[in-house]
C-alpha cells in the first residue's frame, strides 16, 4: 500500500487563491469556481506522488531546490514536501512577473 501524505495550504496560498477566486469572479463566476476545482484536485493528487511537480526553476537557478511546482496554465503551485506533509506555498498567474514574486517570497 502506498504512503499517503497530509497536504496543507499557508495562509499566504490560501489568499492567493482567494485573489485570484475574487479576480475572475468579476466576469465569470462559473469560471472561478472551475479554477478553484481545478486547482485543489491538482494539490491532492500530491497525498499520493509528492515529487510530481518539477523544481522551480527560478529557484533552481538561485540554488534553492526545496520548492516545487505543478503547473496548470496559467497557473502555478509552488509547494514544498516537508517530512509526510506537502504544504501549498503558492498560487501564482504565471503571466505576472512570476521570478520577481517567487525571489520575494522564498528567498526575500
Amino acid at each position: 500500500m502506498n504512503k499517503e501524505f497530509l497536504v496543507s495550504w499557508t495562509s499566504v496560498a490560501k489568499d492567493d487563491l482567494r485573489l485570484i477566486v475574487d479576480y475572475l469572479s468579476l466576469d465569470n463566476p462559473t469560471k472561478a469556481d472551475e479554477v478553484i476545482q481545478l486547482i485543489r484536485v491538482q494539490t491532492q493528487k500530491l497525498q499520493e506522488l509528492p515529487a510530481r511537480g518539477r523544481i522551480v526553476p527560478e529557484l533552481r537557478f538561485c540554488g534553492v531546490l526545496l520548492y516545487r511546482e505543478l503547473i496548470d496554465s496559467p497557473w502555478r503551485i509552488i509547494y514544498r514536501i516537508d517530512g509526510e506533509n506537502i504544504w501549498v506555498l503558492a498560487v501564482i498567474d504565471s503571466r505576472r512577473n512570476v521570478e520577481d514574486i517567487l525571489l520575494e517570497r522564498f528567498i526575500g
